[in-house]
Formats: C-alpha cells, sequence, structure tokens
C-alpha cells in the first residue's frame, strides 16, 4: 500500500466517525435551498434545451456572513446525471450548489434528439457559466466569492479541473484560475474525456491529450490548491488512477500545490468513502465547519 492509499484508507476509517449525525446535528444555522435557478446570463441565447438543462441549486446558511461556496458537479460520462447536494457536505457552514448542464448525445440517441449537436465543450462552458453565476451572485446571499471550490465525481470532476485549469472557460465572466479556492474532482479524467474521443471514434483504451484534456493544462500560472481523489488503481475506469497520478506529477513540476489520494480497495464509484478526505481538505482551509 502506497503512503497516501494508506493515508486515504485510515481518513475512510476516521472519516465514518466523523461525519456523524450528531456532529452535523450540532450546526446551528439555518439553511435554505433555492432550485432551478437559471446560471445563463441575462439575454443569452439558446434554444429550449440549453434553458432547460442550465440551471442550479443553491444550499445555502441564512445570516452567515462570508460563507464558503462548493460546486458538485454530477457525473454520467456527460451523456447522463442530474444535479444534486450531497449529503455529507450539508449543515457544515458553507453553502453547496449542484449544477445540471447540457449532455451529449449517447451513441444510439435519435437523429432528432435535442441534444444532437451538444459537444464535450459545450458541457465545459455550461460549467463555467455556473461558476460564473456563483461569483456574480453570492454575495447576495452572504457568501465570499473568493471562496468558491468545484468539485464533482467522474464526468463531474473532469468539468471541475477543465473550468478550473484552462483560462479559456472562466474568462467570459471575468475570472481566472486563481480566482478559485480550490479544485477537488472525485476520480475525474485528466485526458480528453471519453465522450469526446467516441465522437471522433477513438477507443476508450486509446489516450488522447489535447485542448479538452486538463492535463494540456498544467503549465497554466497560478493555479488553485489541487485535492485529486481516485479509486483503486486495480479496480479504477480504465487507468482513471494513473491518469491523475500522472497529472499530479506534472503539476508539482510546474510548481503548483496538489495531493493525490488513492482510495484503496474502492472502484470508480469511491464518493462515499472520499467524501471524508474533501471535508477535510475544507476545513483546514477554514471552508466548513
Amino acid at each position: 500500500m502506497s503512503g497516501k492509499g494508506f493515508l486515504a484508507a485510515v481518513a475512510v476509517l476516521t472519516g465514518a466517525l466523523l461525519l456523524t449525525a450528531a456532529e452535523t446535528e450540532k450546526k446551528s444555522w439555518n439553511y435554505q435551498q433555492k432550485n432551478e435557478i437559471s446560471y445563463l446570463e441575462p439575454g443569452s441565447s439558446g434554444d429550449a434545451y440549453r434553458q432547460e438543462r442550465c440551471r442550479l441549486d443553491l444550499y445555502y446558511p441564512e445570516g452567515k456572513p462570508g460563507f464558503a461556496t462548493v460546486i458538485w458537479f454530477h457525473g454520467g460520462g456527460l451523456t447522463s446525471g442530474k444535479k444534486s447536494i450531497p449529503e455529507m457536505l450539508k449543515r457544515r457552514g458553507a453553502a453547496v450548489v449542484g449544477v445540471n448542464y447540457r449532455l451529449a448525445p449517447q451513441a444510439d440517441a435519435p437523429k432528432d434528439a435535442p441534444n444532437r449537436n451538444v459537444r464535450v465543450a459545450d458541457c465545459i462552458e455550461d460549467a463555467a457559466a455556473a461558476v460564473g453565476w456563483v461569483f456574480r451572485n453570492i454575495a447576495a446571499y452572504g457568501g465570499d466569492p473568493k471562496k468558491i471550490y468545484l468539485t464533482g465525481h467522474s464526468a463531474g470532476g473532469y468539468l471541475a479541473l477543465m473550468v478550473g485549469m484552462d483560462p479559456k472557460y472562466l474568462a467570459p465572466y471575468g475570472m481566472k484560475p486563481s480566482d478559485l479556492a480550490g479544485l477537488i474532482p472525485f476520480s475525474g479524467h485528466t485526458i480528453t474525456h471519453f465522450t469526446e474521443r467516441a465522437a471522433h471514434g477513438i477507443g476508450l483504451t486509446q489516450p488522447v491529450v489535447d485542448e479538452l484534456a486538463p492535463l494540456y493544462h498544467v503549465t497554466t500560472p497560478d493555479l488553485p490548491p489541487i485535492l485529486l481523489i481516485t479509486g483503486d488503481r486495480e479496480k479504477e475506469m480504465a487507468g482513471r488512477y494513473e491518469e491523475n497520478a500522472y497529472l499530479m506529477r506534472m503539476l508539482k513540476l510546474n510548481g503548483h500545490t496538489v495531493t493525490l489520494y488513492e482510495l484503496q480497495g474502492y472502484g470508480h464509484g469511491m464518493v462515499y468513502p472520499g467524501m471524508p478526505i474533501l471535508v477535510e481538505f475544507l476545513k483546514k482551509q477554514n471552508a466548513v465547519e
């Protein structure tokens, strides 16, 4: 077992004790949740499908000034899934945002499907627009726009990395990667996403690194702190641990702050055991209680 793998295993075991009902119930803040908020810019163009999908749910502590915000992007291969507010992030003194985004078509989708022309870049643009909405609006709810963290599982982890590492996606919203407080992808792709590769006839086991790969953007200056969490390298999806390990090394060589945890014994569906590690990361930055 590697050092980080051992620490991850310890974190999972001890985290189960940390994330108890008794602990969460002691939080004194009142929480509100607003659902189905459109995060598109006023007057934004877009078809009915984009207007339907580009919405978020906001869960926040009422009356607490300067709270942090954790944005959660759902997984599903960029072809399925829906927004949610992870239970383990609730009642911790921070806001949590669950984001829907346009979904790329699956191979067997009918030709008249409303998402027929959606590509991976569109998914990333939607994720960035959601971050831009939070940056512009969270202060109105009491939050601090300088305390925004991006996270998510699998495809959601990929979106968190792409939005947080390729400056062009945040630029339309007057932001840059260094405006974010942290990136914490759960088992996120770091090479070009397999849905994009499939659209070009490239198989799951043929890696590609181009502008749609987080690895391509390791030389971006002033990236926020990054915490990478994956499942066991022998149980993960198609080299996902190794992708993240290589991303970690390349980020370090470029002077960035990054940590990698491998959750040994867990496969790709490692969100629950990974949550205590995310919470501890946020606690160290005084983002959650």
